[in-house]
Order: structure tokens, then C-alpha cells, then sequence
């Protein structure tokens, strides 16, 4: 009874978070219902229930293919790199604009940093594209005129994890950056009058206040992070890289492979069984980095 007591005694609170609880049951608890696929023999024609179950055969398919621990390793290093780099960066931005004292040349910078986020992969793409091309690409124009050979970018997959990253931080780090700025502008002014007092200057200010009290934001979005770590970026990997076959070993993560298996073979359950075993992953990974967490700051941890 103290259970229904305390909804009826903050109706209108529970109210106010009915739509987002109905948002996340509809399409966020229910489909995971579709996980089921990943043990049956998928058949349009005769539904979802009615597809026979063939246990765990489709999961051969993947772990049988030889590219599983390729595909495993290429997701996790990339989004590894995205992590450190993406975030790393977004903490520096978001300090040096937090030194801005001109505030219309503040928001200016924010404005500019902030506008990548907003230009869809498939531009980014084109971006990358009319900077890398063997051809004509302005990159390698560049090394012609001082003499050297062009690069073929496109048929070297060493290149891609650093190019790749590099990409990802030009797009999201003034994203992350405006959430870190919102935490240091939220610290008390009284902190850094009283360093200052007693002689502190900037770099200690930073490295002694503002880093330790927005710590507990840089912790929260890096578990955010890894919670998706086993997610390759699909429109990312595969608005850039595509089906160049060239590149695969280091770009390949299960996101597009399970996407070429469904598209190539049309297959709804090997590629659902692709899906499971990310989502397993991701909660394997999450629970791992929160335990470590709660090891080192207990308050910092998210359960």
C-alpha cells in the first residue's frame, strides 16, 4: 500500500513523467521483445510468433565467420579512440572557453565549435572525400605542389582509425564541450576568489578546482560512453569508408558487418543475433567500468 500512497501523493509529479515513461516503454522495453528473432528462423510471410526456433544456430554465423573477434576489436578500439579523444578534447575546449572574458567573442567561439554537430555524416562524407581523394583531393593536390607523391588514402586501412577519430572529434568535441562548459559555469566564483588570495594562478585554479568538481560529469558521460562501446557510429563508419572492401581491417566494426550480412544474405536472424550479442556486450561493459568506478569514487558511480 505505501507504494500506491506515494503515487497518489505525488500525482502530479508522476504526471509530468508519465510521457517519458511511456516513450521508453514503447520504444525502448518493447522492442527487445524483437531480440527473439535471434533464435528463430525469421519468416515475413507467416510473422513474428509463428517462425519456427532453431535455438542458437544463427549465432554460428557470426562466430563461425572468423571476423567476429576482427569486428569485436575494430568496434572497441575505434570507439576507445572516440572516448579518450572526443571527451579529452571537449575538456580542454570547454576550459579555454570558460577563460573567455569578452562575452560576445565567447559566444562566438561557441557558436563555431558547435556547428559541426549539426552537419549530417553523409556531408561529413563528401567532406572527407574531397579532402582524401587519390585524384583530385586537396590533400594530396598539396603534395604535388611540394614535390612528393600523392597518398592513397582509400586503399591503406592503417590510415583510418587516426582519420577516423580525427573526424569524430571535429564533429562532437564542441557538442561535449558546451555539456563541460554548463558544469564549470554552475562552480561557485567563491572557490577560484579564495585561490586567488591565496596566490593560486590560472593553471592551478584549473588543475586544483575546476577539474576535480567537474569530474563527476566527465565520469558520467564516459560511462554513457561505454555503455554503447560495442555500437560502431553506423552512419559514421559507413557513410565514410562505404563497402570498400580495401579498409575493412580496420574499419569494419559489427554495426556494418551485421548490416552487409542482412543486406547481402537477407537473413533477419543472423543479423538479430549480431544485435544481441552487441547489446550483452555493451551491459557486460558498462557494469565492468561501473564497478572499477565505484572502486575509485563510490559518489561518482552511477549505481
Amino acid at each position: 500500500m505505501g507504494f500506491f500512497k506515494e503515487i497518489y501523493r505525488n500525482r502530479s509529479l508522476y504526471t509530468l513523467a508519465l510521457p517519458g515513461l511511456l516513450f521508453l516503454v514503447i520504444f525502448a522495453y518493447i522492442p527487445m521483445f524483437g531480440h527473439l528473432i535471434a533464435f528463430k528462423k525469421f519468416n515475413a510471410t507467416i510473422g513474428f510468433w509463428n517462425s519456427p526456433w532453431v535455438g542458437f544456430k544463427n549465432f554460428e554465423f557470426f562466430f563461425s565467420s572468423g571476423q567476429w573477434l576482427e569486428v569485436t576489436w575494430n568496434t572497441i578500439f575505434l570507439n576507445s579512440l572516440f572516448i579518450i579523444f572526443g571527451l579529452g578534447l571537449a575538456v580542454v575546449m570547454a576550459i579555454l572557453l570558460n577563460e573567455i572574458r569578452l562575452a560576445i567573442v565567447k559566444r562566438f567561439a561557441q557558436s563555431i565549435i558547435f556547428m559541426p554537430y549539426f552537419i549530417s555524416w553523409m556531408v561529413v562524407s563528401l567532406m572527407v572525400y574531397a579532402l582524401l581523394n587519390t585524384t583530385d583531393g586537396m590533400i594530396n593536390q598539396m603534395l604535388k605542389s611540394l614535390g612528393m607523391d600523392a597518398v592513397g588514402w582509400y586503399n591503406n586501412a592503417n590510415f583510418w582509425p587516426s582519420i577516423l577519430t580525427i573526424v569524430y572529434v571535429w564533429k562532437m568535441a564542441g557538442y561535449y564541450s558546451i555539456i563541460f562548459l554548463a558544469s564549470i559555469t554552475g562552480i561557485s566564483s567563491d572557490y577560484y576568489e579564495s585561490a586567488r588570495i591565496d596566490g593560486a594562478t590560472r593553471f592551478q585554479q584549473i588543475r586544483h578546482i575546476t577539474l576535480p568538481l567537474i569530474r563527476p560529469t566527465i565520469i558520467v558521460l564516459a560511462l554513457l560512453a561505454v555503455g554503447r562501446i560495442f555500437y560502431g557510429d553506423f552512419a559514421m563508419i559507413y557513410g565514410i569508408i562505404g563497402d570498400n572492401a580495401a579498409l575493412f581491417s580496420t574499419t569494419d566494426v559489427i554495426d556494418t558487418f551485421s548490416y552487409r550480412a542482412l543486406r547481402q544474405l537477407g537473413d533477419f536472424g543472423m543479423s538479430s543475433s549480431v544485435a544481441l550479442y552487441q547489446s550483452i556486450m555493451g551491459v557486460v561493459a558498462i557494469i565492468l567500468f561501473n564497478w572499477i568506478i565505484r572502486k575509485v569514487d563510490k559518489d561518482s558511480a552511477l549505481f
